[in-house]
C-alpha cells in the first residue's frame, strides 16, 4: 500500500513534464525580434516557393466554367499527345466501370456492379466539355470524384478522348478525308 502514493507522485510529476505544442517557444507575427539580424519575426519567402491556395483563379481550367456556364471550349489545345495521354489514364481510371469504348460495359458491369451512362447517348454528346470535367473532378451518382488522383491537366485529357470516342463511335464515311475513303471501302 505504501508503493501505491509512491507510483500516483511519480505519474503526476511525469505528466507535469510534457510540453505541449501550444507552449513551445514561437515567434508571434508581425513582433519585433532580435534573433534575426533583419529584426523581423516573420521570415521572406524562399526563392521559388510556389504559392498554395490562389493559383486555381482560372475558372475555365480548374473548375470547367466560362463565365458561370460549363465551358464549351477546352483550356489548352488538344494535341495527339493529350489525346493519348487521355487514352491511358482513361484505361486506368475510367474503363473498369465504362469500357475501353466508354459504352457503359467495363469489369464491373460484368461483376454485377450498377451500369453507367454509355459516353455515345444523345444527351452526352450534346454535354458540353465543362461538364465532363465536372463530374470527373467532383463525381456523380455512383461514380467517386476522382480530383485525388488525377491533376487538373489529366482530368481535361481524359475528357478530350471521352470526345474522341464520341466521335469514333458515331463516325460516318462523310468523316474520312476523301482520299481516305476507297481505302475503306476496299478494306473489309
Amino acid at each position: 500500500m505504501k508503493l501505491l502514493p509512491a507510483i500516483l507522485a511519480a505519474a503526476a510529476l511525469a505528466a507535469a513534464c510534457r510540453r505541449d505544442m501550444q507552449d513551445q517557444p514561437r515567434f508571434r507575427p508581425f513582433r519585433p525580434t532580435a534573433f534575426f539580424p533583419d529584426g523581423r519575426s516573420e521570415r521572406p519567402l524562399v526563392p521559388g516557393t510556389i504559392a498554395r491556395g490562389h493559383l486555381d483563379e482560372d475558372d475555365h481550367l480548374y473548375r470547367g466554367r466560362v463565365d458561370g456556364a460549363w465551358a464549351t471550349t477546352f483550356p489548352f489545345p488538344v494535341t495527339a499527345e493529350v489525346l493519348e495521354r487521355g487514352r491511358e489514364r482513361s484505361d486506368i481510371f475510367c474503363a473498369p466501370c465504362h469500357g475501353r469504348i466508354g459504352d457503359g460495359d467495363g469489369m464491373i458491369v460484368r461483376r454485377g456492379m450498377h451500369r453507367p451512362e454509355s459516353y455515345h447517348v444523345d444527351r452526352l454528346r450534346k454535354a458540353p466539355p465543362g461538364y465532363f470535367f465536372d463530374v470527373i473532378t467532383n463525381g456523380f451518382g455512383s461514380m467517386v470524384d476522382l480530383s485525388d488522383r488525377l491533376n487538373v491537366e489529366d482530368r481535361w485529357a481524359i475528357v478530350a478522348y471521352v470526345r474522341a470516342l464520341q466521335r469514333s463511335q458515331a463516325a460516318s464515311l462523310e468523316d474520312v478525308p476523301p482520299e481516305d475513303r476507297e481505302r475503306l471501302r476496299r478494306s473489309p
